[in-house]
Order: structure tokens, then sequence, then C-alpha cells
């Protein structure tokens, strides 16, 4: 902090306190609720920790421990689970779509590219996959790249995700996207489960182009969607990529 006076110093640390006190308060979970999830997921760890010592083979082990290695935000530790798995079976590797996520969080966007590429020969009508493989690639060689590589889909996929994919292809905006599921008629339920999908891929949609605060503000609102924290399987484990996602986002800021 060379050349600050000390009046600047101060201004400086009482914004940043401030502004984390912010953070904590605007988030979609309450402490409570974090910190009970927290000790719910390191029970998870040491419950199937304990099962693969009595059985290191166990592949439903790895995969429930490296979930909640992934939820706790220790991707590199989910990334050798999900690894693990796909030695004990290789048959796994091209469908992995977890593994995928967990290269991308590690950092290991090459690894996290291919892995998506080669689950498109497993299922060429799911978008959420092609999204995926451009955000991977945008770290690994570019925007530009990735947009010019997306992956092409000719068949119809669930709501709302073709609209979505045209905008990781730069064909639509986040507002036409949410006001055209604002005035859909559909039923509350489907109509939160696409809010849902539209609030957390625009928001990483706004990560990939630098804007923080927007990705913030959208991953946000996924996170607090009801259908989101409610939702199993795999809708359950992107809601906690989007809890996830937001928890770096907030404490890097603080």
């Amino acid at each position: 902090m060379r050349g600050l006076t000390l009046r600047s110093v101060i201004v400086f640390a009482v914004t940043a306190i401030l502004t984390s006190r912010l953070l904590a308060a605007d988030h979609p979970l309450t402490a409570e609720m974090r910190s009970e999830l927290t000790k719910q997921l390191n029970g998870t760890v040491k419950r199937f920790t304990e099962e693969l010592n009595d059985n290191p083979r166990n592949i439903n082990s790895y995969s429930r421990r490296g979930d909640a290695f992934f939820f706790l935000g220790k991707f590199k530790q989910a990334v050798a689970d999900y690894e693990k798995m796909v030695d004990l079976n290789p048959k796994l590797g091209t469908s992995h779509w977890r593994r995928g996520i967990a290269y991308f969080y590690a950092g290991q966007y090459k690894k996290a590219a291919h892995q998506f590429e080669i689950y498109h020969t497993f299922d060429d009508v799911d978008r959420e996959n092609g999204i995926w493989r451009f955000l991977s690639q945008s770290k690994a060689y570019g925007t530009k790249k990735a947009r010019e590589g997306l992956l092409m889909y000719r068949k119809d996929d669930r709501e709302p995700f073709p609209a979505v994919y045209k905008l990781f292809a730069g064909k639509t905006t986040p507002e036409a996207i949410l006001k055209s599921i604002g005035l859909a008629k559909l039923p509350d339920d489907e109509r939160e489960k696409r809010l849902f999908y539209a609030q957390l891929y625009i928001g990483l949609n706004y990560y990939v182009e630098q804007k923080l605060d927007l990705t913030r503000k959208h991953l946000c609102q996924a996170v607090a969607n009801k259908w989101g924290q409610s939702a199993s399987g795999g809708p359950n484990y992107m809601w906690h990529v989007g809890r996830v996602h937001y928890d770096l986002l907030t404490s890097s800021s603080r």
C-alpha cells in the first residue's frame, strides 16, 4: 500500500469489512443452514472413508464421497475419487459428467473440455453438456475459440436449454430468456425449475465475461431457488454447483 495515507488505509479496511458483512447478510442460505450443511457433508466424507477402508474397490463409496468433497469445495479430492471410479470401471469414463465439472473447478480446463466432448458421444441431445464444454474451452483457449467450437445440436432438449444455449452462442440475452419464462403459461413448479437453470447459466455466462457482480447476482438467485434446493439427483448436484461457485466468489471478495 505504498503511497496511501493512514486515512486511506482506514477507509479501505472499513469498506472491506462492511462489504464482507453485506455479502454474508445477502447469502441466500442462513449461517445456520450453511453450518449444518457443512457438518452433514463432513459426516458423509467420514462415513464413506470408513467404508472405503473396509472395501477400497467400492465404486459407490467413491461416488458419494467425491460428491461430498465437491460440495465442500474440495475439488482436487473430488477429482481423485471420480477418477478412481473410472479406474475401477473404465466404462464410466464417457458418461462421467461430474468428473468434468470437478476438473473445471480444480482448474484442469483441458481435461474438463475433453470430458464434455466425449460425453457428447454418450448423449447428443443434452445442451447442458455443450455449455460446460464451452465454459471449459473458454478458460482453456479463450471465449472466441470456444464459441467457434460450440457443439451442434439438432434434436429438441428440455427447456430452458435451447434458449440458454443461444446465450452462450451470443444469439440472445439474459433479459430475453427471463422474460420468456415469466410470460410462459407454466405450472409454478415448472417455472421455478426453468428459472433455476436460467439464473445458474446466466450467472456462469457472466462469469466467462468476467462480470463478477452480475455473476454473483444471478448465482444468488439460483441458490435461493426453492426448486433447486429441494431437487434430487443431477439437478441437486447443479444446485450445489451454483452454491459452491457463489461461495467462491463471495469469499474472494472479502
